[in-house]
């Protein structure tokens, strides 16, 4: 499987997919066919009936004749792949025997990642892919819900993904399905479209006065994006992100020689552990270093794989707390190029560890540092 062969499964608008061809590509697709589903919300049946009336909604969407080519190859794939996991999260109440998938956007989203890099989808692509997967169905609630702040919402997202392409995924979700509320909620998805339209950021992101007032806002709901908030002045980092061998070191060697680093394993190494070893000790060595740095309104480099979304947060919500600028660094190598230098290079990390890393492997976005950059091989 290559990009050719990917692009040439994305059907014209009105035309029909070639399933078969869908399946051959992702064979992963054919656990959808015995996966079911709660019958309140698809009494269509299985994941896979869903998943093809999902992509044959989706062809007949206005948004995607109007769309690029691009843009097509990302609503398509988004489509095909947006259950994906449902056949690894399917839990079946035992007394009721009501059918749940939880989790299941989120975990396809890091799924059609691999599936995605794997293939040689370009990075720009297969992540706008990924991220409509992970936050396909929020556009179902977000506008009705009674907890969650609607226009905050859309304003972070759109520094994510384009709007556009997440309503079209979330219209041709609900269509693509039978059940009793499915009106109510396409009502639901065009309120969304409307929120996003009046509030300046449908297919572009919502403007702000400055870096840190967005931040900000996305974090904690602080200030208003046309009013800068004070900035205190903390230190500058600079937080590297990406898998094991993919050149985070020489990164940091060639661009940031004069700075100070803190990282996980110069910690594992000064405290002679081995990959896996007493995880923790080294974790606590790494964030008592980066708080002195913090204290002292140092700049510094955190130089840590920070894929994993959780671990990400805990560095990022310590570097806030000092007022630090962040800029996150994330690099990233192909499968083939990161699986030859990870076996060449002196490591204590083995192939089938760096395998199971894929699992937890979370791509930053735009709203969780003052500046993120991406840099691909």
């Amino acid at each position: 499987m290559n990009m050719k062969t990917l692009a040439a499964l994305v059907p014209l608008p009105g035309a029909q997919a070639d399933y078969q061809a869908c399946l051959l590509a992702f064979p992963v697709l054919e656990r959808a066919k015995t996966t079911p589903q709660e019958p309140r919300y698809h009494g269509e049946g299985d994941v896979w009936t869903h998943t093809m009336m999902v992509c044959d909604e989706m062809v007949k969407l206005a948004d995607y004749a109007s769309a690029s080519e691009e843009q097509r190859f990302i609503l398509f794939f988004a489509a095909l792949l947006h259950d994906v996991s449902k056949a690894d999260t399917t839990v079946i109440d035992p007394y009721t025997g009501h059918i749940g998938q939880p989790g299941h956007s989120k975990r396809g989203a890091v799924d059609a990642r691999v599936l995605l890099w794997r293939a040689g989808v370009p990075f720009a692509l297969r992540e706008a892919i990924c991220r409509l997967i992970k936050v396909h169905q929020v556009p179902f609630f977000a506008v009705s819900s009674a907890t969650l702040d609607a226009t905050r919402l859309v304003h972070k997202l759109s520094w994510e993904l384009d709007i556009r392409l997440l309503a079209a995924l979330a219209e041709a979700d609900m269509r693509g399905r039978i059940c009793a509320d499915q009106a109510s909620v396409l009502d639901n998805v065009e309120l969304f479209r409307e929120l996003a339209r009046e509030e300046q950021c449908y297919g572009q992101p919502r403007a702000y006065v400055d870096a840190h007032t967005r931040l900000e806002y996305a974090r904690h709901a602080k200030g208003h994006p046309d009013y800068p908030l004070y900035a205190p002045q903390g230190s500058k980092v600079v937080l590297m992100s990406g898998l094991p061998a993919s050149g985070k070191n020489t990164w940091v060697a060639r661009e940031y020689p004069t700075l100070p680093v803190v990282s996980f394993d110069d910690a594992k190494a000064t405290l002679k552990l081995r990959h896996g070893e007493n995880d923790g000790a080294a974790a606590h060595y790494t964030v008592e270093r980066a708080k002195e740095l913090l204290r002292a309104k140092a700049p510094f480099v955190w130089n840590a794989t920070n894929i994993n979304p959780e671990l990400r947060d805990k560095a990022l919500d310590l570097l806030y707390r000092y007022d630090a600028e962040v800029n996150i660094i994330y690099l990233e190598a192909s499968f083939k190029e990161l699986r030859r230098r990870n076996g060449a290079r002196d490591t204590t990390l083995n192939q089938a560890s760096l395998e199971r890393m894929l699992h937890r492997w979370d791509v930053p976005v735009p709203a969780e540092a003052h500046e993120v950059q991406y840099n691909v091989d």
